[in-house]
């Protein structure tokens, strides 16, 4: 019956990123929602993990540049502002570059930006205006005041699963894949 409805385009099926192996249906001529499909990060492969850093990358590199560019700048609160861009401009500059296959929007651009801020390399501020929120939102690269300890460069810094982490258990420091490739660089 599915397959039957399927044949004359009237329902399409979907396959969700929280449940890989189950089919969903929808109606043809919809389009499902981020929360199912995975939004840009994903395709038919998985999640495109070496999309979003590109995406990283370049989106630190226009910051960066664009901080760059005030250094001649001799009024400090000048300066400050000269290095910041907004959610719109950054979006722009992604676009222009056509490294996606996907029309990125604008809350794709603020994700990755949001990952930035979470690294240390990117600040944020607001503008109060009446304008759009896309057009308030401002970004802009930042050097770390003070370097990251030695516990969070390795891998047991940052590992999601540390907790569960001892010798002789599923996840150990004898297996860990992430330590070996940490201690051969």
């Amino acid at each position: 019956m599915l397959k039957n409805l399927e044949s004359k385009k009237l329902i399409k099926a979907v396959t969700s990123v929280n449940q890989s192996k189950r089919k969903l249906y929808m109606l043809y001529n919809l389009t499902p929602d981020s929360s199912i499909t995975g939004g840009a990060w994903y395709s038919a492969d998985g999640f495109e993990s070496e999309f979003v850093d590109v995406l990283n990358q370049q989106c630190y590199r226009f910051l960066k540049e664009k901080a760059d560019g005030a250094t001649n700048v001799e009024n400090p609160i000048a300066k400050r502002n000269m290095q910041y861009a907004s959610l719109l401009q950054v979006q722009k500059y992604i676009t222009e570059l056509g490294i996606s296959k996907v029309a990125l929007k604008v809350d794709d651009i603020e994700k990755i930006l949001q990952t930035l801020i979470y690294d240390g390399k990117v600040e944020s501020t607001i503008q109060a205006s009446s304008r759009p929120a896309a057009e308030c939102k401002f970004y802009r690269a930042v050097d770390s005041l003070l370097p990251s300890t030695g516990l969070m460069r390795t891998p047991c810094g940052i590992c999601p699963v540390h907790r569960n982490c001892y010798p002789g258990g599923e996840v150990s420091p004898e297996t860990c894949v992430y330590m070996t490739d940490w201690l051969n660089l």
